[in-house]
């Protein structure tokens, strides 16, 4: 990216961005992202979960509904994500509202899914507590009973989100830490403006 004349669509600077992550990072999923809600009270929270899907709309990922990030999303609709790739200097911000994928997205996704991970969907009562490890194992091999010799459908409470863009910004290391940063924010006709920032 020239960040003195950067592209005027992020979308596509995002995309070229992902892309590089995947083909020069050396560590274990570069598709991984910081997820921030925040809750009715106003205490924010945050947590990794992985990229699984990104076009024009937005970012997408999939999680409980019934957790806390579930339940925030939910209360809100809104959502903040961070991408970071040490190797590279780099970091993306984006910042939007929250949509639901559409039943067939999510669907087609979760058939993709290792049936192992399909079977956990259904045991897990995320971010609920947890007596001991024997207990979720006894879970585990309950829906695996249920479900044996039969195809593991999605949970009604496992769901995709967007994240719609409204603003985004890109960070670039630099020596001396003089970063290079840019920030996008969607306008009311469709299109973005462009700000170069102080590092």
């Amino acid at each position: 990216m020239q960040f003195d004349s950067p592209p005027s669509d992020p979308i596509l600077a995002c995309q070229s961005w992902f892309d590089e992550a995947r083909d020069r990072c050396t560590v274990p999923n570069p598709n991984a992202m910081a997820l921030s809600t925040v809750g009715r009270d106003g205490q924010p929270s945050c947590r990794m979960v992985l990229l699984k899907g990104f076009d024009h709309r937005g970012p997408v990922f999939y999680t409980n509904s019934e957790s806390r990030k579930g339940r925030e999303l939910e209360a809100t609709s809104k959502a903040s994500l961070l991408f970071f790739w040490d190797e590279l200097e780099r970091q993306i911000r984006i910042e939007g509202k929250v949509e639901h994928v559409s039943s067939e997205e999510a669907d087609a996704y979760f058939a993709s899914r290792p049936r192992g991970s399909r079977i956990g969907a259904w045991a897990s009562s995320q971010s609920r507590p947890c007596v001991d490890r024997a207990m979720l194992d006894a879970g585990i091999k309950e829906v695996e009973k249920r479900f044996e010799g039969e195809d593991v459908p999605r949970p009604p409470h496992w769901l995709g989100y967007r994240v719609i863009p409204q603003k985004i910004e890109f960070w670039q290391g630099g020596e001396s830490r003089v970063h290079d940063r840019v920030v996008y924010e969607l306008l009311d006709d469709g299109s973005w403006s462009t700000q170069r920032l102080w590092p």
